[in-house]
This record gives structure tokens, sequence and C-alpha cells, in this order.
């Protein structure tokens, strides 16, 4: 027929892109473990906007926040309803009024705000009741719980404007909250409060979320917003930061910037800014090295820094026992200040605390680099914080952007550590020549090594 066209058949994958592409799910599956671990019987409370409830992703988000229940992370979700108690009043021609970004909320206004955020709590719940065979919900099974577990108070007068059923935060009851959870429940909370009295009051969500995390010693605080996470002057991505960086950052709302600063500064070692738009964003966040928005950490008390001349002592202070145990190889004061540059430590109100060392093996013959992680102590007052892990981390990176393609340890007494750092054994042959010849034949220690990726 005239004008007609074939239309082409879809093009299957060859064996080859389908033997790649299993075996980088398994990769990336397999590697997925140490968080696995990690994250098994932590609490993580998720800031959930009403603007992350509303938008189409948010059924992912539920698939993946079904997932970390399911690997036993202990969840605490406290959602927001800004843009459903605007689409509310917008249809019973009530117009809000602000101060300093915070909703005024009258005595007309309370009805609609406590209804939107019923009406979000609501799909919250049932998306979290899906079990439908041949979908991410099947057999889950999951116990959604909530209460009167927030007791607020009114924000009151501020500049002279009564700010009416708006509350703040006066106790949390977590107790209760802890018994839930530990009963494999998911807590829920909305932005809503309850006074002494009998009155319901209109929370800041993050607010509200930040306090939670606070009050119950969680592991992480999650913020969902729209942006990837922090961006800098260039609107480029902050993978990791310092707590000191939010106060600088310009693409946070007042109140998210509030609720992250609160938390870093009451001893939420770890708080992450997310995508409710990028799908997969929570999975890709806790599940990988690198992440996919940014991490926040506090280091009001302790920081990660190259080693100066000044840490000389703080190091000798730790490695001198392991030395005399015969775990580390012994140096001498005058070798560690010649080397001292190869050193990263740990401080913690001006005492090193923990500290490890890379040394470069370059092969002049061949583009492979490899690297010697040696010398990795933590004070006995602080093992335990997973210290040298971050030490190691931070060490890894610095290889990775030094062009090192090979990392290795020789280790008398740390073997399973390592292991579980990802190294595996490996021979002498395997060293480069510039350590071989240095290799200590009585000491014997074991070789073990790790690709850089």
């Amino acid at each position: 027929m005239s004008g007609s066209t074939t239309a082409t058949p879809p093009q299957q994958p060859t064996a080859e892109q389908e033997t790649a592409s299993r075996q980088h799910y398994l990769h990336w599956f397999r590697h997925t473990a140490p968080y696995i671990n990690a994250h098994r019987d932590k609490t993580f409370v998720l800031a959930l906007s009403g603007e992350a409830v509303a938008h189409a992703n948010f059924d992912n988000i539920v698939h993946d926040i079904a997932l970390l229940d399911s690997l036993g992370v202990r969840l605490v979700l406290v959602h927001g309803a800004r843009p459903q108690i605007d689409s509310r009043l917008n249809e019973l021609g009530i117009s809000s009024q602000f101060h300093n970004g915070r909703r005024i909320t009258e005595q007309n206004e309370r009805n609609a705000v406590i209804e939107a955020a019923s009406g979000v709590r609501s799909r919250i719940e049932g998306l979290l009741s899906m079990g439908v065979a041949n979908s991410p919900m099947h057999g889950a099974a999951i116990r959604v719980c909530g209460g009167n577990f927030v007791t607020a108070k009114p924000v009151g007068v501020i500049d002279g404007i009564d700010h009416g059923f708006t509350g703040d935060v006066r106790k949390i009851d977590t107790g209760a909250i802890h018994q839930l959870l530990a009963q494999n429940n998911i807590v829920l909370l909305s932005n809503l409060g309850y006074s002494t009295t009998g009155e319901v009051f209109n929370l800041c969500a993050e607010d509200l979320a930040a306090r939670v995390a606070v009050a119950l010693g969680a592991d992480k605080l999650i913020v969902f917003g729209e942006d990837d996470g922090l961006l800098d002057e260039n609107g480029q991505l902050i993978r990791e930061c310092l707590s000191q960086t939010i106060s600088d950052s310009t693409n946070l709302l007042p109140e998210r910037k509030a609720a992250l600063e609160y938390a870093l500064s009451h001893k939420v070692s770890r708080c992450h800014l997310l995508s409710h738009i990028t799908d997969g964003a929570l999975l890709s966040e806790l599940f990988s090295r690198d992440g996919i928005g940014t991490l926040f950490t506090d280091s009001g008390y302790e920081s990660l820094s190259q080693a100066s001349i000044d840490d000389v002592g703080g190091i000798l202070e730790i490695i001198s026992p392991l030395e005399e145990a015969g775990v580390l190889v012994k140096r001498s004061r005058e070798l560690l200040e010649a080397e001292i540059d190869r050193f990263w430590v740990i401080q913690r109100d001006g005492m090193v605390i923990s500290c490890a060392a890379l040394y470069c093996y370059p092969d002049a013959d061949t583009s492979q680099h490899a690297a010697e992680i040696a010398c990795v102590a933590t004070h006995p007052d602080y093992r335990g914080g997973e210290r040298a892990e971050r030490l190691l981390k931070h060490i890894e990176k610095q290889a990775k952007n030094s062009g090192i393609s090979t990392l290795f340890v020789l280790t008398t007494q740390t073997a399973h550590w390592f292991q579980e750092q990802g190294f595996t054994p490996s021979s002498l042959e395997t060293l480069p020549s510039g350590k071989l010849s240095l290799y200590n034949y009585q000491r014997n220690a074991k070789v073990f090594s790790k690709a850089v990726e």
C-alpha cells in the first residue's frame, strides 16, 4: 500500500550484553552486603514533605521504604502537608498568612490543616499496606503505627503577631516510639501535635523530624527535597560536607536548614539530603559508597585531616603500645616526622584519636600503581566508633584520585578486619618490587590486596 511503513522490531540484547548486565547487577548486589549489615537494627528518621508525598515518584519511595523495613531498619516517617493544606484552604476561599516562613494557623484554618494532614497520612498508610502479587510490596505485611506521641505548645505571639494554632514541639514520647519500633512497626507521625488541654497544633514537619531524631538517638535523619542535595555556587552537587557548610547553602529552604543544623548539633551524626524526584535516591544513598545526595556530618568534636608535624606526638601515643605488642612495625620519631605527610588523622577536640598512612609505589614500566595502607590504629578509648573505617574510606578516595590501581596491606594480627573492609588474601609476588625488597620474612606478615574502584 502506498505510503505504508514497516515497523522495526525491537532489537534483542546480545548474549554478551545480557552477560554484562547480569554481572553488573551481581557486582552491585554483592557490594550492598556491608551496608545491609551496617543498617540492620539502626533507627532512621525520614522527613517527607507534602510535596514529596504528592509527587509521582512517591510510590517508588514507598517501595524503597518497604525494602528498608524488610532489611531490619527501624523507621520513623514524619510527613508534612503544605501543598495539601494550601489546596484545601483554596477550596474554602481562605488565604493563609505567613510570618518568617511559617504559616499562621487561624481558628478557621485549623480544621483544614487537620483534614489535609489526615489525607496525607491515609495516602501513606494505604501505599504501605499494598501487597498485590507481582509488585515490590508483595508479601511485605508492613504494620504502620501512630498516636499522640508528640506534645505541642503554641508558638504564641512573635513580633506582635499571634500565630494561633501554629505550634512547636514540647515533648516526644520516646518510650512508646521505641516500643513500637522494637516490635517491627513503622512509626508514622503527622505534622500535628497535641496539647495537654486537648488542642491540636500545626507543626513544621522538618523541625518535628529533627527533634524526633534527636530524642530517639537516631542513627540517621534523612530529609527529602526537590534538589538532589546541597549545591555549590556553580549548581554542582556536594556529596559530603561538614555541618558548618549548611549555613552557607543557597538552595536549602529555611525550615530544612534549621532542621539539619539542629539534628547535627544535637549528636545525630549522619544527616542526608535527597531528592524526592529521583527514582531510587534513598537506596542509592544508603547502599553505595558515593551515594547520590548530600551527607552532612558534625565535626564539632572530631575532624579528619592530613597529619602535620604537630600530630607526631599524638600518633606515637596511639601506635607505641601496638608496636610493643607486635601488631605494628616499629617507627622511630625521626622516621615518623620524615613521613608525616603520608599520614591522615582523626582528631577529637584537638587530640589525635585515630591514624592511618598511605605509601605509594608507582611502577615505571607499566600503568599499574600500587599503594600500601599502613599504621591503621585507634586510641583504645575510642575504638568501636568506626573511625578506622572512616579513615580507610578517605584514604581510598585519595588513592583513587592519585591514579592508584591497587591497595595492599601487610598484617600479622588484623587480617579479619581488613577482609571485612574488602581486602582479599594475596601473595608476596604481587607486592611492588620496592616493597618486596624490604619484606621482613621473620615477621611473616600476611599480604592482602584490594582493587581501587
